[in-house]
């Protein structure tokens, strides 16, 4: 079963870009930069805030364009070993502009990244950009506005960062003007958080999100997980990043969600810090749950149709599925 894993073609959809910052990169961009890195360990964590910490100060070393490249292009790589053929990745540009990088300097390099990729390691990629919800809406607004130029670089927005007093209503206008660019939607809804449930109701019902992140909490509601399966939307799970956050990696949950039809995946979530890339998350959840090949295989389905990925790529994929 680890060997046919390993082998299967793989989708993630649920990646921070900013979390898969490995510390030797780390080290190694902060004296490229004159950055003096924070005495605390940067990858000691007890809970969604102290992680927040360690990673906004972990940015701090991404200065320049050819920073955003290494980090992105060191993701790809090490994906690809583990058979991930298509990525959507998340990146925070207010972590980065709020602290004077520019806009184009952050989307460049990953931009660069995504097409030295697909040219050499043949992984496909789409870029989702986040707003921080502990930001004004505001600051959003002006975010959203900034990533207009770029607008065929970017296939969608979402919604992450710390999640306590921050529901998706707060951000209701900037994502409506979103989908009136163009943007496809998505949003964090971290699991057992204060208001989860709430939260994924305003996601769902007020926002109209095209897909959403985490979101175990979901069966607290009967008829939350009815209107998702309605509409086919797709569920990011991140087992592994779950046990740092709440009492375990919810693989029972998923087991449930997957099993009532809903269009659950599995994914890293942040990679560096939580030591376990898309690999180690499926092969976590496998063992937990005994699952068959058929299980295996149906999380992949679900990740390739819940993802955004151009028609000729989501193709390519499901042959390669069938034929795993």
């Amino acid at each position: 079963m680890e060997d046919f894993i390993r082998r299967m073609p793989k989708c993630e959809l649920h990646l921070h870009i900013e979390g898969t910052l490995e510390p030797e990169l780390r080290a190694r961009l902060a004296s490229r930069n004159g950055v003096a890195l924070p005495p605390r360990p940067a990858y000691d964590f007890h809970d969604l805030t102290s992680f927040l910490v360690g990673y906004y100060e972990g940015m701090s070393v991404l200065v320049t364009e050819p920073d955003f490249y290494d980090l992105a292009y060191a993701y790809f790589s090490r994906a690809a070993g583990e058979g991930v053929e298509y990525a959507e990745i998340f990146f925070d540009p207010q972590g980065h502009t709020s602290r004077g990088v520019a806009f184009d300097t952050v989307i460049r390099g990953l931009r660069r990244a995504q097409l030295d990729a697909r040219r050499v390691l043949g992984l496909h990629s789409q870029l989702i950009m986040c707003f921080l919800r502990d930001f004004q809406a505001e600051y959003a607004m002006a975010t959203l506005l900034e990533s207009l130029p770029y607008r065929e670089w970017i296939i969608g927005v979402g919604l992450d960062s710390d999640e306590r007093g921050n529901p998706p209503a707060k951000f209701a206008a900037v994502f409506a003007r979103a989908r009136a660019e163009g943007y496809l939607l998505t949003m964090h809804c971290d699991v057992d958080q204060p208001n989860s449930v709430e939260h994924i109701r305003q996601a769902l019902l007020e926002i109209g999100v095209d897909r959403i992140d985490h979101g175990v909490n979901i069966l607290e509601d009967p008829e939350l997980v009815a209107e998702v399966k309605r509409r086919g939307l797709g569920l990011t799970l991140c087992p592994v990043s779950n046990r740092f956050v709440t009492d375990g990696t919810k693989s029972t949950e998923l087991l449930r969600l997957l099993e009532e039809g809903v269009r659950v995946t599995v994914n890293s979530d942040d990679p560096a810090y939580f030591t376990a890339y898309v690999l180690d998350n499926l092969l976590t959840v496998q063992k937990e749950l005994d699952l068959t090949r058929e299980h295996m295989i149906t999380l992949q389905r679900n990740a390739i149709e819940a993802s955004w990925a151009p028609p000729t790529v989501r193709q390519a994929f499901l042959d390669k599925l069938a034929a795993a």
